[in-house]
């Protein structure tokens, strides 16, 4: 039976990293260390390691990688294109879990996979089932948690309750499978726990399916007062939108965001998981209390 005692946490320092980190620690299980780049400012706990490398090298990677039992990654946007690199040097020094940054949409589902926006994320999983197949000594866990709960009410982007005029999309109905970030931290440290539950597979976990029609609903009771008028946004427009102009070359964020809409709400994409592995990574049961304790602190 493997245990996982060492491991080594890249991107620690994003909104989705911080949590991780902190479950990381907080659970006592681990040696944590984080990894981060050579000109990197960002600073951590003192309890945790820190090493800096070149992720443009394969061998100054694989050196950082070396003793560890684990690779935990939750690099954003910019660091997705590296993963492969990071499979590669996990590889070499003898890391037996590769968790990759996926942390979002049901990247399983074959319309999903096919969204532009998701493509490096894809990249990464080609190539860590390649080595795998070709008999590689390393296994790999895709984290699938739908949107996060949290920071998607926080940042108006799951639901802008703020405006008071949220963007709904295909009527709003729909519910779709949402996660806080601290949920996402415990789940981490619930599969590096659960080695052979977890090995070679996604993982789904939810705090809530929950629609945005609810949300609103929500909203509304926390703060009446608090005119909310929703806009109704059709998924097959803005993903005609974006096909357009991608087709032209534009690559802009404004391009590429709309495609996350898609996977989160519309239909055939894989959003509301039917199975869940909650009870495996222990996350505890969310309510709709819980989601209205935070839409009043997002309206507060």
């Amino acid at each position: 039976m493997v245990e996982i005692k060492n491991v080594v946490h890249v991107g620690a320092a994003g909104s989705l990293g911080a949590p991780i980190l902190t479950a990381l620690i907080e659970s006592g299980k681990f040696n944590v260390t984080v990894l981060t780049r050579e000109n990197s400012k960002s600073t951590f706990p003192s309890s945790v390691k820190v090493v800096k490398a070149d992720y443009s090298s394969v061998e100054s990677v694989t050196a950082a990688f070396k003793g560890q039992d684990a690779v935990v990654s939750s690099v954003g946007t910019e660091g997705l294109l590296g993963q492969s690199l990071f499979v590669d040097a996990a590889i070499a020094a003898g890391v037996k879990r590769f968790i990759p940054s996926e942390f979002g949409s049901n990247l399983a589902n074959p319309l999903t996979a096919a969204l532009p926006i998701f493509g490096y994320k894809i990249a990464t999983r080609k190539h860590i089932e390649a080595k795998v197949a070709g008999g590689a000594d390393i296994t790999y866990t895709y984290i699938q948690n739908g949107p996060f709960l949290d920071w998607g009410l926080q940042m108006n982007f799951l639901v802008d309750l703020r405006s008071g005029s949220p963007k709904i999309f295909d009527g709003g109905d729909q519910k779709v499978s949402a996660t806080t970030l601290a949920s996402i931290g415990t789940a981490v440290v619930g599969v590096l726990s659960h080695y052979e539950e977890t090995k070679n597979r996604d993982v789904y976990i939810q705090d809530i399916a929950i629609s945005q029609n609810r949300i609103v609903e929500i909203a509304k009771k926390v703060k009446p007062e608090k005119a909310q008028g929703p806009v109704q946004v059709k998924t097959a427009d803005t993903k005609a939108a974006s096909d357009a102009a991608l087709a032209k070359g534009d690559y802009s964020e404004g391009t590429m965001i709309p495609y996350l809409f898609t996977a989160i709400f519309a239909e055939g994409y894989g959003n509301l998981y039917p199975k869940l592995d909650n009870e495996l990574v222990g996350l505890k049961p969310y309510t709709e209390a819980d989601v209205e304790a935070l839409v009043k602190s997002v309206l507060a």
